[in-house]
C-alpha cells in the first residue's frame, strides 16, 4: 500500500499536539452564576449635594453649587431615560476638588421634581423641555427691526400661563421708537412691561427680577444677548445683527445658559426661538389665568368657545369697559392657542 506523504505529515503533527502538556491555562470555564437574588432596589445617594444645570453642550452638563462651585457631569445611568435640562435642580454625587481638572467629571444621580418647565416644538413636531423652575418669563420683543409680532407674544403667554409663570413683556430698542401701541393690546392683562435703551442700563428691569429666576425669550435681532451682557455682570454673549433683506436677526446664542444676575437671581438666555409646543395646553389651562374671568367661565355651556352670544362671559362684560378688554385678551389668547 502506498501512504500519501502529506497524510503522515498530518497524522504526526495531530500526534505532537496529543502528546502536549496541558496546564490550567488551557481549561476554558464559564464562571459560574451567582444563586444570590438581584434586587431591584437602587442607590438611595443620601450623600448627592444639590446643584443646579446652567447649560448644557453635547452631553456635558456644567452644574454649580449653591456654595458657588462650577464643575462638569454626566446623567447616571439611574436616571434611565430622563433627561436634563437648564435649570434643572440634581443631585450629584463625585463633585471634583476645586483644584482638581475640569476634565474630572461628577455624576448626576437625580433630578428634583419639576415646578414647572417651558417647552418648544422641534423640526420633527415634537416637544423639548427647553428650561425648567423658572419664576418669570421675559418675552422679549423689538420696537422695530425686527418689528413685533403679537402672534409670537399670544403663544408665549400661553405657554406661561399654562405652566404658572409670571410672565413680563419687554421692549428693546425704544430708542428707535415707541412701543405704546404694541403694549396696548395687552394692557387688560396687567402685564408687567419694560422699555429698554441699548445705551441705557435696565436698572428697573434688574431690580424687578432680582432674586427669581428669569428665562428671556425672543426672535433672534431683538437684543437678548445685549440685555443678558448688561444684567449679568459673567454675560459675555456674543451679540449680532439684523439682515436687512429678510428682516430677521442672526441666531448668536446656540444653546440656553443660566447667569448669576447682580444682586442675587438667575437669568436663563435661550436660541431664538420661533415657535413653542402647546398641544399639551388645554382651553383651561388659559382661562385659570384670567381668575375673574374663570370663575364666571364655570356657567358656560361645555365646549364654549367663549366667543358666541349664549357665553356667560359676553353677558358679564356687555355693560363693562374693563371687563370687556379682558375678555378681549382672553379670546385673542384662546385665538392664538386654536391656531
Amino acid at each position: 500500500m502506498v501512504c500519501d506523504a502529506r497524510t503522515t505529515s498530518g497524522a504526526n503533527a495531530l500526534d505532537m499536539r496529543n502528546q502536549r502538556n496541558f496546564d490550567e491555562d488551557d481549561i476554558r470555564s464559564r464562571p459560574a452564576r451567582s444563586t444570590k437574588p438581584r434586587s431591584k432596589e437602587r442607590p438611595q445617594y443620601s450623600d448627592a449635594l444639590p446643584a443646579r444645570v446652567i447649560t448644557i453642550d453635547r452631553g456635558r452638563v456644567t452644574c454649580v453649587t449653591d456654595a458657588h462651585q462650577e464643575f462638569f457631569a454626566v446623567a447616571a445611568r439611574e436616571l434611565g431615560r430622563r433627561s436634563v435640562v437648564v435649570g434643572d435642580l440634581v443631585g450629584v454625587v463625585g463633585i471634583p476638588e476645586a483644584d482638581q481638572a475640569r476634565e474630572d467629571f461628577a455624576r448626576i444621580v437625580r433630578i428634583e421634581p419639576r415646578k414647572n418647565s417651558l417647552r418648544r416644538s422641534a423640526e420633527d413636531g415634537s416637544e423639548r423641555v427647553l428650561v425648567a423652575n423658572v419664576d418669570y418669563l421675559a418675552i422679549v420683543s423689538a420696537t422695530t427691526n425686527p418689528e413685533p409680532k403679537h402672534g409670537f407674544v399670544n403663544r408665549a403667554l400661553v405657554a406661561a400661563f399654562a405652566e404658572g409663570i409670571t410672565p413680563i413683556l419687554v421692549m428693546t430698542k425704544s430708542d428707535l421708537g415707541s412701543g405704546a401701541d404694541f403694549l396696548s393690546a395687552y394692557a387688560a392683562m396687567e402685564i408687567p412691561n419694560f422699555a429698554l435703551q441699548k445705551d441705557k442700563s435696565p436698572n428697573d428691569f434688574l431690580h424687578f427680577i432680582n432674586g427669581k429666576v428669569t428665562v428671556l425669550i425672543g426672535h433672534s435681532g431683538v437684543g437678548k444677548s445685549t440685555l443678558i451682557n448688561a444684567l449679568s455682570p459673567h454675560g459675555q454673549r456674543e451679540t449680532g445683527s439684523v439682515n436687512e433683506a429678510t428682516g430677521k436677526g442672526r441666531h448668536t446664542s446656540s444653546s440656553a445658559i443660566a447667569l448669576e444676575i447682580a444682586g442675587g437671581g438667575w437669568v436663563i438666555d435661550t436660541p431664538g426661538v420661533r415657535s413653542f409646543g402647546l398641544s399639551h395646553v388645554t382651553k383651561e389651562n388659559v382661562i385659570a389665568a384670567f381668575p375673574d374671568c374663570a370663575e364666571v367661565a364655570k356657567g358656560c355651556q361645555k365646549n364654549c368657545s367663549h366667543d358666541e352670544e349664549s357665553c356667560a362671559l359676553v353677558a358679564w362684560a356687555v355693560d363693562d369697559e374693563r371687563r370687556q378688554s379682558r375678555l378681549h385678551a382672553l379670546q385673542q389668547i384662546l385665538s392664538s392657542l386654536a391656531d
